[in-house]
């Protein structure tokens, strides 16, 4: 199964929230415990990942649960509209416990936000990318955790890293700093914005709610694309 604007239909929620999990491997390369499952209903399968509570690293500045800002961040993403980040949904049944299982994204993994920026006429996707991730406050955006699908659309992945009170905002994607945010962005961010909020309560705190609305709030204001504080850490590492 493709992952295109389909893969959010019923059919495919119903299979991620019901299909039988199969562990094929573990992802390389994660700093938490990442696996590659076969999800399984009737007749039909897909690819997903699958990322358990038990296998998270402590965090100091990140509480325990990591797995379900991920499925915040997709929900995020649902709400404004924007078609982001892949079907993730919350599996309290997993192999190794409760985590996220996250459709797989059939891309070329040769290609990441370095790459694809010589392309002009991806830049708008990079765009809102780059707003959705001031917004939820993305301590992680590397480069390769944009990937493009063969219809060319850009999926955003690893987003357990995201919704903190403080600003943390670390991310590859500031070529387009002090460059107004396109109208209509904001137009559908103040659209969305109580939704939003109301949605994101299901999954965060009260504080963390409240620093997203704060969020909301200083883009609305500025109507433009920040700049990096040279007195804070703007990047993440590795880059890619």
């Amino acid at each position: 199964m493709s992952q295109d604007k389909r893969s959010h239909s019923p059919d495919t929620l119903d299979l991620l929230n019901l299909g039988e999990l199969t562990v094929i491997g573990r992802m390389p390369y994660s700093s938490n415990a990442t696996f590659l499952v076969e999800v399984a209903m009737n007749s039909t399968k897909v690819q997903a990942i699958y990322k358990p509570r038990r296998g998270e690293r402590s965090l100091w500045d990140f509480p325990g649960g990591l797995f379900m800002r991920e499925v915040a961040a997709f929900q995020l993403s649902k709400t404004l509209g924007w078609d982001l980040i892949p079907l993730t949904v919350f599996r309290s049944d997993g192999p190794f416990s409760e985590g996220s299982l996250q459709l797989f994204v059939e891309a070329d993994f040769e290609q990441h936000y370095f790459t694809l920026l010589e392309r002009p006429e991806l830049h708008p996707q990079f765009k809102k990318f780059a707003v959705f991730d001031i917004i939820a406050n993305n301590t992680d955006r590397k480069s390769g955790h944009l990937l493009i699908d063969n219809d060319d659309h850009i999926w955003g992945i690893d987003q357990g890293l995201c919704f903190h009170c403080e600003p943390k905002l670390r991310t590859v994607i500031w070529e387009f700093a002090g460059e107004p945010i396109p109208d209509e962005l904001l137009e559908e961010l103040e659209e969305t914005r109580d939704s939003c909020s109301e949605t994101l309560a299901k999954f965060l705190d009260q504080e963390e709610v409240s620093a997203f609305r704060q969020r909301v709030s200083q883009v609305l204001k500025a109507r433009r694309f920040p700049v990096p504080n040279p007195d804070m850490r703007c990047y993440p590492w590795p880059l890619i």
